[in-house]
């Protein structure tokens, strides 16, 4: 009986490697399926370890994440090539953004999160099952994008306790999934909170993920992933009246580097 099971299994295993190879949206389909799966389990397993370390939602708990969510690029053959680590290195908080490509940018993110850094992102993830737990429990927060009302409050909110509490706060500035190769416009979100704050923007690309990775093609290989951290933008002494000419900036400064590390002309 259980060697009936084995043949069956490994029969299995061959025709599911077979149809991958002759057929990249069966290969897309699997490694997707994977992925999601990998996460909801490796979800469960460190909230459990989140709360025996930690006792509930807070920061420290990233440690632990960013732990658990390093391996995952050996599941999928992926490298990472990171330069300026050094620029996170500034005194007191900052506002980092960076380019925000697919379901994958968790890897990228986690390669090179700083220690008391905590990410802004959608409520909607609250509801992502043990995904939306554990992201819980490292202290994300959770913003409202249908309500603007609803965000302007909690950007203010934001700003009093990144100072307070001396933590980094990661936005992904073009709002959304941006899987073509170049930057969305940024919204204001983020530079509107580093100058209420009066603390730096430290920008963070990553190159296209274009190359091993397209759901409209249904692409999805080993690759490698280019990671340029760029110097903190100041901010104190500005005003309101200077966050577009901020955005700006950063938005050029970022998309250049984009397409550098991408092998693109610009």
């Amino acid at each position: 009986m259980e060697l009936g099971w084995l043949l069956w299994g490994t029969a299995v295993l061959l025709l599911l490697h077979v149809l991958m190879e002759l057929s990249p949206a069966v290969n897309f389909a699997l490694r997707i399926g994977f992925y999601c799966v990998l996460c909801l389990v490796s979800s469960a397993l460190a909230a459990a370890a989140c709360l025996l370390v930690n006792g509930g939602r807070t920061v420290k708990n990233m440690r632990i994440i960013r732990a658990v969510v390093r391996t995952f690029k050996y599941f999928f053959g992926l490298r990472f090539e990171v330069k300026g680590l050094e620029n996170f290195k500034v005194e007191g908080p900052a506002v980092i953004v960076s380019n925000h490509q697919s379901i994958l940018d968790m890897m990228g993110l986690m390669e090179v999160l700083p220690d008391n850094c905590v990410q802004v992102g959608k409520k909607e993830l609250m509801y992502m099952g043990t995904v939306g737990l554990i992201i819980y429990l490292g202290g994300i927060i959770f913003i409202n994008r249908k309500s603007t009302s609803s965000a302007k409050m909690v950007m203010s909110e934001v700003a009093k306790t990144m100072v307070a509490d001396n933590v980094k706060v990661w936005v992904y500035p073009e709002g959304t999934r941006n899987c073509t190769g170049d930057l969305l416009p940024f919204k204001k979100g983020a530079f509107h909170l580093a100058v209420q704050a009066q603390v730096p923007v430290i920008p963070v690309v990553y190159s296209s993920f274009t190359t091993f990775y397209n759901p409209k093609t249904k692409l999805f290989t080993s690759g490698k992933i280019k990671v340029e951290v760029l110097p903190p933008i100041e901010t104190k002494g500005l005003t309101s009246d200077d966050v577009t000419e901020l955005a700006d900036r950063c938005f050029s400064t970022m998309r250049e580097t984009h397409f550098r590390l991408s092998g693109r002309p610009s």
